[in-house]
């Protein structure tokens, strides 16, 4: 069942533009509709969060919140399209890109989450190791049962014509991780020894200073296992079994990517599968882009504590994180700015460093902060 890289033709782009606007929906059901203890508390182990204001249901009920709320980017998994419609253009290669987040207030316990996406745009990109590259980007909003906007996400994806990509030799010269050595795991999980969620402890406007950084945090290294612990939680896109799955490849036979058997596989293997992901030219398998937007949410929220919110956070994933591969997590602060006599917001810079002191995902971040005498 071997399958020839696609191109993006000009009738299909003309078919996929004629819907920029419209209100997307498919046919396959969510992962999660209800916010849930379970599901917080799954979305949390995948990501490695362990902030009480999502575990701890006593912590969470003397909290501002009166309860327990779900992580910020617990979102995704109400829709299997939030990271980015990405239909049309069969065949050709798709990988996630980046979010904008806007909160409004937090997703608790016993809400219903409706999202409602809207394809809002696609625009060719220079590329110089593919053929034709485009960016396709979604707005989705994220309504409560009541009909409340809880938050909206601009998400976006690349279409990449992944034969040229693969032929000019990308990722050729990307440094695979080495073996880990005892000291070296001994140092990592130092480092999570020391990963501190701030809590109940309030962090004022007052007291953060420009340039002053956020407290780092670690993720990885990276495993298959780390792969599906993440899928467990958000549900994914074509992750499906037995007849599901050959169901759902008669509906949309380019979805299955052939693995060393020949079975067709979702295009998703690509995070577990290292023999799927060197077939569409990265040499190892390699993590959700959402995962890593996820971690820098988590190190934002350790940070500023119960009293705190975060607000915005706008992240480009540039760089693929493969299995081995470390992430760290900073933040840099570079702005301050009083809304009022009660709180003020702080913009962070934020970036996803590999071990190999390479960018794998860059952007900024605005957190509400309380002001001294008010929380």
């Amino acid at each position: 069942m071997k399958t020839e890289p696609k191109r993006a033709t000009d009738a299909e782009l003309e078919r996929l533009r004629a819907k920029i606007g419209q209100k997307v929906t498919i046919s396959e059901p969510p992962h999660l509709t209800e916010v849930t203890r379970d599901s917080i508390r799954h979305w949390a182990h995948a990501t490695g969060d362990r902030n009480p204001l999502y575990l701890d249901e006593i912590h969470a009920r003397a909290s501002r919140h009166g309860g327990l709320i779900a992580p910020p980017c617990q979102l995704y998994a109400f829709s299997r399209i939030s990271i980015g419609y990405r239909g049309g253009l069969p065949g050709v290669h798709s990988f996630f890109a980046g979010s904008h987040w806007r909160w409004h207030e937090p997703a608790r316990v016993g809400e219903r989450i409706n999202p409602e996406v809207t394809f809002k745009d696609l625009i060719e990109l220079p590329s110089r190791f593919a053929g034709r590259m485009f960016k396709q980007l979604s707005l989705i909003q994220f309504m409560s049962g009541a009909g409340r906007e809880i938050a909206t996400a601009e998400s976006w994806g690349m279409r990449v014509e992944r034969g040229a990509a693969k032929d000019k030799g990308k990722y050729d010269k990307t440094a695979l991780a080495k073996p880990y050595t005892r000291q070296q795991l001994e140092e990592i999980a130092g480092l999570y020894a020391a990963e501190k969620c701030r809590g109940a402890d309030p962090l004022y406007f007052e007291d953060v200073a420009v340039g002053s950084s956020v407290p780092q945090i670690i993720r990885g290294p990276y495993t298959a296992t780390t792969a599906v612990a993440f899928e467990q939680a958000w549900g994914g896109l074509f992750i499906k079994a037995h007849g599901y799955w050959f169901d759902y490849l008669r509906r949309h036979p380019a979805a299955g990517i052939p693995n060393t058997y020949n079975i067709p596989e979702p295009p998703e293997a690509v995070h577990w599968d290292t023999p799927l992901a060197r077939s569409v030219g990265v040499p190892e398998a390699y993590d959700y882009g959402p995962e890593r937007i996820a971690w820098l949410a988590t190190m934002l929220t350790n940070w500023i504590g119960d009293d705190g919110s975060l607000s915005e956070l706008y992240s480009e994933v540039r760089r693929f994180n493969l299995v081995g591969d470390v992430t760290y997590c900073r933040g840099n602060v570079t702005s301050k700015e009083a809304r009022d006599d009660r709180s003020g917001t702080v913009k962070v810079e934020i970036e996803a460093v590999n071990q190999r002191g390479e960018s794998t995902a860059s952007g900024w971040a605005v957190v509400i902060l309380p002001r001294r005498g008010t929380a």
